[in-house]
């Protein structure tokens, strides 16, 4: 097989690769997030388990990486290819870590009586997949209007964590027997606002990818 097929083929199983890790966290998230509205204690502990999967994925991608760049010495797109491959495996693994964080919340929680209706928990849920599934598709169509996109979902999430805060603040203030609970869903939504932040870094690769250009859409 020719060298450039070759490296081709490797690049496209690396995408596919990429692909299957985003698919899976973006399933272990949903499930995190049913696992605390639902307090289901059996099913927050699958999750926390089946963390390896995802680290072992990441790590599979991030050797190929290193190794294609080591072999292949690739220049310009194919070199960013990869690069920008890498970071986002690493972002993906890192909101990983965060259903994980999640699921470890509902076990903390356990049946305790929920001191209001995780209503803008499973909003923002929402955003962080939807979020994902557009930067997936993003990254194979290598789409910069889809990942701009993307920075204004964050922008959103980013509102609803706001007001859930200052929402709890006050429940907090009033009942101090409920700081412990709040707390927990503060970070639950921290969780989720941060794994927004992780998807708008994703973006910023995918801009780089095609680009060959730094941006930060955050600003």
């Amino acid at each position: 097989m020719p060298t450039r097929q070759k490296f081709d083929n490797d690049l496209d199983e690396l995408r596919l690769n990429i692909l299957d890790l985003g698919k899976m966290v973006d399933q272990r998230i949903g499930l995190a997030i049913q696992s605390l509205i639902n307090q289901d204690m059996e099913l927050a502990n699958t999750i926390v388990v089946g963390d390896l999967a995802v680290n072992d994925l990441q790590a599979s991608i991030e050797e190929k990486c290193i190794l294609l760049i080591a072999t292949q010495q690739p220049f310009a797109l194919d070199l960013r290819k990869l690069v920008a491959g890498f970071k986002i495996s690493i972002y993906l693994e890192r909101m990983g870590d965060l259903a994980v964080d999640l699921a470890k919340l509902t076990i903390r929680i356990g049946r305790e009586q929920l001191i209001k209706p995780l209503v803008d928990i499973p909003r923002m849920s929402v955003l962080v997949q939807e979020m994902i599934d557009l930067g997936l598709k993003a990254y194979v169509q290598e789409d910069c209007k889809a990942a701009a996109e993307m920075s204004m979902m964050d922008d959103e999430i980013d509102k609803i964590y706001s007001h859930v805060f200052g929402e709890l603040r006050v429940i907090m203030m009033a009942d101090p027997q409920k700081v412990t609970q709040a707390n927990y869903i503060i970070f639950a939504c921290r969780f989720l606002e941060r794994m927004g932040d992780y998807c708008t870094n994703i973006a910023e690769e995918i801009v780089y990818l095609v680009t060959g250009k730094r941006v930060d859409l955050n600003e």
